[in-house]
């Protein structure tokens, strides 16, 4: 949930725009400043913003400060990271820019191989050891080809509109490939402005604003270790220092994930040649919406096949089933038609629908749930959904 927090009316770009005329200045386009402010942890964006918008192709956006406390706090940084590259390390920048400290880095460390990847940044390679790409960086295929030791990202996050599924991209896949990298994550802090009621620092290129709180919750978010937050530039910025790669839940989801993706076809066309020796006028399907519409659309059981379909819920009589027409008759259909198979595709309910059926006298010699890639007879103890009593 988020609430109203600046309305900035329509304003043009005000960092990527440099109109080179009066004339051209006046006309640039305009966009909406709605930033808004999120409930839980005070991060701020802008909720009508539109990466689409942002003309990163023809303007690099690069930001400028020479002053003595920048460099300051840019020569201490670099001195802290470089204390966690090895000899021969690989350093990754996303989003280098001019490629300032990146050098920097390359130059304290000429046993460092550094390399940067910005689709807009400088095109020159500056050191023996440097090399730039104006390309993306994308987690699953540089981190393991170039097995980077410390990944920079630098005034990239606020640009971004999701900045938490990047961060998480990349923890994941450090875990997958069980490769410890060390990350650093700096960006513009709002706080100050919140606290002191600014509103220039609200433009459009800048759609996401953090507060301490809100950055914490990201990195926290992500499943990273040693996670270090710390602020610089008398509180401007707010950076985070953590390891990614080490053990999390994350792995185990994704086997589970891929083994269940990997058993679905071959399940589903077991039960498909099952349900084709069951098609015809013996068979009857119980629910015709909710589960039981999900089950014969995922099995593709046309009403020519199976013309059967009825439910307990008086109500849905008369209606069809979703996508593929049936009428939905109400379970006493069967006692003037008696079925001799009934297909239950709401397990939960399997066994108060038999006993349903029993008390209305309804007796059909078959009754059928879906089971570990199979239709099983519900009766044989081969499943869990016969009820047990509690305790």
């Amino acid at each position: 949930m988020a609430v109203p927090f600046y309305d900035g009316g329509e304003q043009c770009m005000a960092t990527l725009a440099w109109p080179e005329s009066d004339a051209e200045a006046r006309e640039l386009p305009r966009y909406p400043l709605d930033f808004v402010a999120c409930v839980e942890c005070g991060h701020i964006y802008n909720a009508r913003f539109e990466y689409v918008n942002v003309p990163y192709r023809d303007k690099p956006n690069l930001m400028y400060n020479r002053g003595s406390n920048w460099s300051q706090f840019l020569h201490e940084l670099a001195e802290e990271l470089l204390r966690r590259v090895p000899s021969d390390g690989t350093v990754v920048e996303i989003g280098y820019g001019d490629a300032s400290f990146l050098h920097g880095l390359a130059e304290r460390r000429p046993d460092v191989r550094c390399i940067g990847f910005d689709p807009h940044g400088a095109s020159y390679d500056v050191a023996p050891n440097v090399e730039l790409r104006q390309e993306l960086f994308l987690p699953q295929r540089h981190i393991e080809a170039l097995e980077p030791a410390l990944i920079i990202s630098r005034h990239v996050l606020e640009h971004l509109e999701n900045p938490l599924g990047f961060i998480e991209q990349v923890a994941f896949v450090a875990d997958w490939l069980a490769r410890e990298v060390n990350l650093y994550f700096e960006v513009p802090c709002v706080d100050n402005a919140v606290r002191f009621g600014r509103v220039v620092d609200f433009y459009y290129e800048h759609n996401s604003h953090f507060t301490t709180t809100s950055f914490k919750r990201m990195l926290e978010r992500s499943q990273l270790g040693d996670v270090k937050v710390g602020h610089g530039y008398n509180g401007e910025v707010i950076y985070g220092i953590a390891v990614a790669g080490g053990t999390t839940d994350q792995h185990e989801h994704v086997i589970d994930a891929v083994a269940f993706h990997g058993r679905t076809d071959t399940r589903r066309g077991r039960i498909a040649a099952q349900l084709a020796k069951l098609a015809g006028a013996g068979t009857a399907i119980w629910g015709g919406t909710g589960k039981g519409a999900a089950f014969i659309n995922c099995y593709g059981l046309d009403a020519a096949r199976f013309p059967i379909v009825v439910d307990s819920d008086a109500e849905k009589a008369g209606t069809h089933v979703p996508g593929t027409g049936q009428l939905i008759r109400y379970r006493d259909y069967l006692l003037e038609h008696p079925p001799r198979t009934v297909i239950i595709p709401a397990h939960w309910r399997a066994q108060d629908i038999i006993e349903e059926m029993a008390r209305a006298g309804i007796e059909p010699v078959s009754v059928l749930i879906e089971h570990d890639g199979e239709l099983v007879e519900f009766g044989d103890g081969s499943h869990p959904y016969a009820y047990r009593a509690e305790s």
